[in-house]
């Protein structure tokens, strides 16, 4: 379910699992978009060899205008600002199909002023296009300067939905020891605690407070599916809405983790009924199950309502 653009305030998105999928590869592409994925986005960075970059723009472009992605949340990842690529990527895919697109990708933020630089770009082409929504923007927190700009990068512009982590350049960045972009190895065992915590709760906390939605980085060990879960599992427990895919087989996980378990949903309403109740009868405290349920507790119990509901109307 994506609704139109609405003034003001960050468009209504699913986007549990996001599947990446390399634009050079157009078979790909083709099941991406009719896979379990809440969102596809087609990738001309990383996964797009130097020689491929300028002809797979011609495979986004097709995609966008001939395949039908359902309701799944539309979006492709451009180069690196810093290289000759990016500026290309976004005039001739936004020109040949905006009105088909409803997110751009930008990785490597390391300032509010590369997101900026996307937003006035992307205005100047939608305007000489005459198009009726806005593209919005997803931005890759994957450096140590985008780290330390977080609070300044979410509040760059009002096209900005999303903060999203990216693992594996962040270690690169960072000099961290890494066997995998994403996943778990010696290095973990070693370090008291979770290597990733400082930069992913920063992620969560500058995405609330400047009300966007927040992705996980990918899981590269794609046939891991314990370590999978235990990466998908401390996303969730930290805040994100949701994870990044690399490949197909992982989307089923992903989708059920980040989903509000059945008891999760049932106690949520008993929470909210029963603070309904309370206030209805002017009690000062309710308790419910053996604990007291305050004001905080209902909005912990409508955040994962809410939740619910989106994804009760993205597949119905």
């Amino acid at each position: 379910m994506t609704p139109a653009y609405q003034t003001g305030a960050t468009p209504i998105r699913l986007e549990r699992s996001m599947l990446f999928v390399p634009a050079s590869r157009w078979a790909v592409i083709e099941k991406a978009a009719a896979s379990a994925a809440d969102a596809v986005c087609l990738d001309l960075e990383d996964s797009v060899a130097i020689n491929d970059k300028v002809s797979s723009r011609a495979n986004v472009i097709r995609a966008f205008q001939e395949i039908d992605f359902g309701q799944r949340v539309r979006m492709f990842r451009i180069n690196d600002l810093e290289t000759p690529f990016a500026y290309r990527d976004l005039i001739e895919i936004v020109e040949a199909s905006g009105g088909r697109i409803h997110l751009v990708m930008l990785p490597k933020v390391d300032s509010a002023a590369d997101v900026v630089f996307v937003d006035k770009l992307l205005a100047q082409i939608e305007a000489h296009c005459r198009l009726s929504s806005r593209i919005g923007i997803e931005a890759q927190i994957e450096t140590a300067a985008g780290f330390l700009s977080v609070r300044e990068i979410a509040q760059a512009s009002p096209r900005l939905e999303a903060l999203i982590f990216g693992p594996g350049d962040y270690a690169a960045s960072m000099r961290m020891p890494s066997a995998g972009i994403g996943e778990f190895d010696q290095h973990d065992e070693i370090y008291p605690g979770h290597r990733w915590h400082a930069v992913m709760h920063t992620i969560v906390a500058a995405a609330r407070a400047n009300g966007l939605r927040c992705v996980d980085g990918p899981y590269a060990a794609y046939q891991d599916s314990k370590g999978l879960e235990q990466s998908c599992r401390i996303a969730r427990a930290l805040g994100f809405d949701g994870k990044q895919c690399i490949h197909p087989n992982q989307l089923p996980t992903v989708n059920t983790i980040f989903t509000p378990a059945a008891e999760e949903t049932e106690h949520a309403e008993q929470v909210v009924a029963a603070y309904e109740r309370a206030v209805a009868e002017n009690l000062g405290a309710v308790t419910l199950n053996g604990r007291m349920i305050d004001a905080a507790s209902v909005r912990m119990a409508q955040t994962i309502l809410h939740k619910q509901r989106l994804i009760r109307g993205a597949t119905t």
